[in-house]
C-alpha cells in the first residue's frame, strides 16, 4: 500500500491536487489472474477458487457466443433477414446480461473475471468462425454449437457448485445461464427445421 500512496504522492501535495488528467499512465497490478481474495461469504478457499476457475471458462464462451450473435446478426441476409436480424440481436442482448452476471459473481468470490478479449480467446473452446460470411443456415449451426459448448460447461458446473456448496454460483448457473442458454437453443434451432 505504501507503493501505491508513493506512486500517487503528488496528487496529495501542494493545492490539493490538479484537473490535468493523469496521462498515459501504467496500472500496478493488485490481484493476478487466477488468484483469491479472501471475502467473508463463508465459503471455503478451495470451494471459491474452484467455483472461479469454471466460471471464467464459460464466461469466456459466453463472450465469444456474444460476439459470434453480433457478428451474424450483421450478417443475416435472405427471405427470413429482418425477423433472424432482430432474433439475434435480442439473443445478443441477452448474453451480454449473463456475461455480466457471471463476471460479477466471479468478482463477487474474490477471483478475478476474464475480460480482455484476447484472453478470452486464449481460454474459449468455442471454434472460431471463418472471418467471411457463411450461409444463413451455417451461421445459425454454428450458434447451435457454441451454446451446447456452453451449456455442457454449465451442466458441469452446476454439479461441481452444488457439491462444494456454492448456492450462489449453482443458482445463477442453473437459474440464469442454463434456462437462457437452452431457451435460445430452441429459437435458433427451429429455424433449421426442413418445413413441408
Amino acid at each position: 500500500m505504501a507503493k501505491v500512496r508513493e506512486r500517487y504522492q503528488h496528487l496529495f501535495e501542494g493545492d490539493g491536487g490538479s484537473s490535468q488528467p493523469m496521462l498515459h499512465e501504467l496500472g500496478i497490478e493488485i490481484q493476478d489472474f487466477g488468484t483469491m481474495r479472501l471475502l467473508p461469504i463463508a465459503l471455503s478457499h478451495d470451494a471459491r477458487a474452484q467455483s472461479c476457475q469454471l466460471l471464467n471458462r464459460i464466461l469466456a464462451d459466453t463472450q465469444i457466443l456474444y460476439s459470434l450473435y453480433k457478428k451474424h446478426h450483421w450478417l443475416m441476409r435472405g427471405l427470413t433477414f429482418y425477423q433472424l436480424h432482430l432474433l439475434l440481436d435480442k439473443h445478443a442482448d441477452e448474453q451480454l446480461a449473463l456475461i455480466d452476471m457471471i463476471a460479477e459473481r466471479v468478482q463477487t468470490l474474490g477471483g478475478v473475471a476474464v475480460g480482455d478479449p484476447r484472453h478470452v480467446a486464449e481460454i474459449t473452446t468455442v471454434p472460431r468462425p471463418p472471418n467471411g460470411a457463411e450461409e444463413v443456415f451455417a451461421m445459425l449451426s454454428r450458434l447451435l454449437e457454441a451454446h451446447e459448448i456452453v451449456i455442457a460447461k454449465v451442466r458441469d458446473g452446476i454439479e461441481t457448485t452444488q457439491q462444494n456448496g456454492d448456492a450462489g454460483s449453482n443458482d445463477i448457473l442453473v437459474s440464469d445461464v442454463l434456462r437462457r442458454n437452452e431457451l435460445q437453443v430452441w429459437f435458433i434451432a427451429e429455424h433449421l427445421v426442413d418445413q413441408p
